[in-house]
């Protein structure tokens, strides 16, 4: 009975913990090296995340400079980041690649608060059928007889407030998240 509760947390906070993750690669109006997490360049024929084969950093609010470790890929990764869905258009000077990030529009605000939604709406359906799994498992723990009904209700009702707290956790990250994409 504890096992499937600790497995049914662990699950949980993993869901959590990846629309955390998600919510990063979304753009705000400010700079972010996690904007470019998901961005993949054509090295020596294989596709290899950004952050692998250069350095990135964030010297102003709205300035991203992109380091290449070898010089002889700059090219790749500025086509990397044009066919990105970040919209943004890099410059380079054969030694960095420098990205002004644009103030955002007011619809594109909107745009991307939605998105931010459907994340979250995504991660509270991941939680929630991660509880029904484990009601599941405890009524076969029950059926099998290793579960009396008292532990089983006990049980549920110990899954359920978990539950509550990860779909909590989930509404407080989309509230943070898209008060930082509305903000001008």
């Amino acid at each position: 009975m504890d096992q499937v509760r600790k497995q049914a947390e662990d699950r949980m906070g993993k869901s959590v913990h990846a629309l955390e993750e998600e919510f990063n690669t979304i753009r705000t109006g400010r700079a972010s090296a996690a904007l470019f997490d998901k961005i993949k360049v054509e090295y020596y024929g294989n596709p290899t995340p950004l952050n692998q084969v250069a350095t990135i950093s964030v010297p102003e609010a709205r300035l991203v400079v992109i380091q290449p470790w070898d010089k002889g890929i700059i090219s790749e990764i500025e086509k990397a980041i044009q066919k990105s869905e970040l919209s943004i258009n890099p410059s380079n000077d054969g030694k960095v690649i420098r990205i002004n990030i644009p103030p955002l529009t007011e619809e594109r605000r909107k745009e991307y608060a939605k998105v931010a939604r459907n994340m979250a709406e995504q991660a509270r359906v991941a939680v929630r059928n991660i509880r029904r799994d484990a009601n599941d498992e405890l009524k076969k723990l029950e059926k099998n007889g290793e579960l009396s009904e008292d532990e089983l209700k006990r049980a549920e009702d110990e899954i359920q407030k978990s539950t509550d707290k990860y779909v909590e956790e989930i509404n407080q990250a989309l509230e943070a998240k898209e008060t930082e994409i509305l903000e001008i």
